[in-house]
């Protein structure tokens, strides 16, 4: 469950070069965005909710893409899944989705969770819109994946997975983004659920690769890239779905649609102390670190969507 490839970066970081800043800075401008300037936005606050989904096509609009829109009913009112699709060149019908929900919970501004994963995926299509892939790669924003629709039938990923299997569409891989931009170096920052306190590292510094243990194998080829990729600290698990914490996200929808998924975090409320609150603002978050983590991931989706 726990032994993973390659080794955790540890060491200084290197400064950031001219990609990496206007990444950061593109990502600090999205956050600010969705957890500042729309803020709260939920089927109580629809028209933020919709507010940020226009946000969100008309960025991916501007990088070149053309939206489609999956339209479902959620209490009476019609929200929205947001994708774009990057046709693969020799097996465009094995298909990679990186995704992250674009609510926040119910009196919270949402800006790491999930402005910073939204964000992201953004900037992921956009950094990866011009390099020519072998399968096929999907950016999808979700909506309604905060309670009470999670684990419910109105969950944005649950629609989208569902009728992915229906189609009979060979998703070989997702990553769901959850909560990605806080991150500390303190002793002590980090918690965990038991038993993984006794295997994993108390400093808040590493971003986390989790799956279920069917999606063990996809787990390891993720952060054996990033490893091998990106000098920033790094842990995974793949472990039992029922334990807490590890199916906390869009990702259980595509395990309970058969497909491998998993969640790229930085752990979220086992770290973050302002997770679900109203105090979830952009100035909590670490641009210059996500950016580092963003890049890296770049690096595993261009990998995962090459290889052979």
């Amino acid at each position: 469950m726990i032994q993973m490839p390659g080794k955790s970066y540890s060491g200084p970081f290197h400064p950031l070069d001219k990609e990496e800043v206007e990444l950061r800075d593109r990502l600090k401008e999205q956050v600010e965005v969705l957890g500042g300037s729309i803020g709260e936005r939920n089927v109580w606050h629809y028209s933020e909710l919709e507010t940020a989904a226009d946000y969100i096509r008309d960025l991916f609009v501007e990088y070149g893409y053309s939206p489609e829109v999956q339209v479902f009913n959620s209490g009476g009112k019609m929200v929205r899944n947001i994708a774009v699709e990057l046709p693969g060149e020799t097996i465009p019908e094995e298909i990679i989705v990186v995704g992250a929900h674009y609510d926040s919970v119910h009196g919270s501004p949402g800006a790491n969770d999930n402005g910073t994963g939204v964000a992201a995926v953004l900037e992921l299509s956009r950094l990866l819109k011009d390099e020519q892939l072998n399968r096929t790669v999907r950016f999808v924003a979700f909506a309604n994946e905060e309670p009470p629709f999670f684990y419910s039938k109105e969950m944005g990923s649950q629609v989208y997975a569902a009728r992915s299997r229906e189609r009979e569409e060979r998703i070989v891989a997702m990553f769901s983004l959850e909560t990605i931009g806080y991150y500390s170096d303190m002793p002590g920052s980090q918690r965990y659920p038991a038993p993984f306190n006794l295997f994993y590292p108390d400093s808040a510094n590493f971003i986390g690769f989790v799956g279920n243990l069917s999606s063990r194998k996809l787990v390891r080829r993720s952060i054996d890239t990033f490893r091998r990729t990106t000098a920033f600290p790094s842990e995974g698990v793949a472990a039992p779905g029922w334990i807490t914490g590890i199916g906390w996200s869009d990702h259980l929808s595509f395990w309970q649609a058969g497909y491998d998924a998993i969640m790229v975090t930085d752990t979220a409320l086992f770290r973050y102390a302002h997770y679900h609150s109203s105090t979830d603002t952009p100035d909590k978050i670490d641009y210059t670190r996500t950016a580092r983590v963003v890049k890296g991931l770049s690096h595993v989706v261009t990998a995962l969507a090459n290889e052979r």
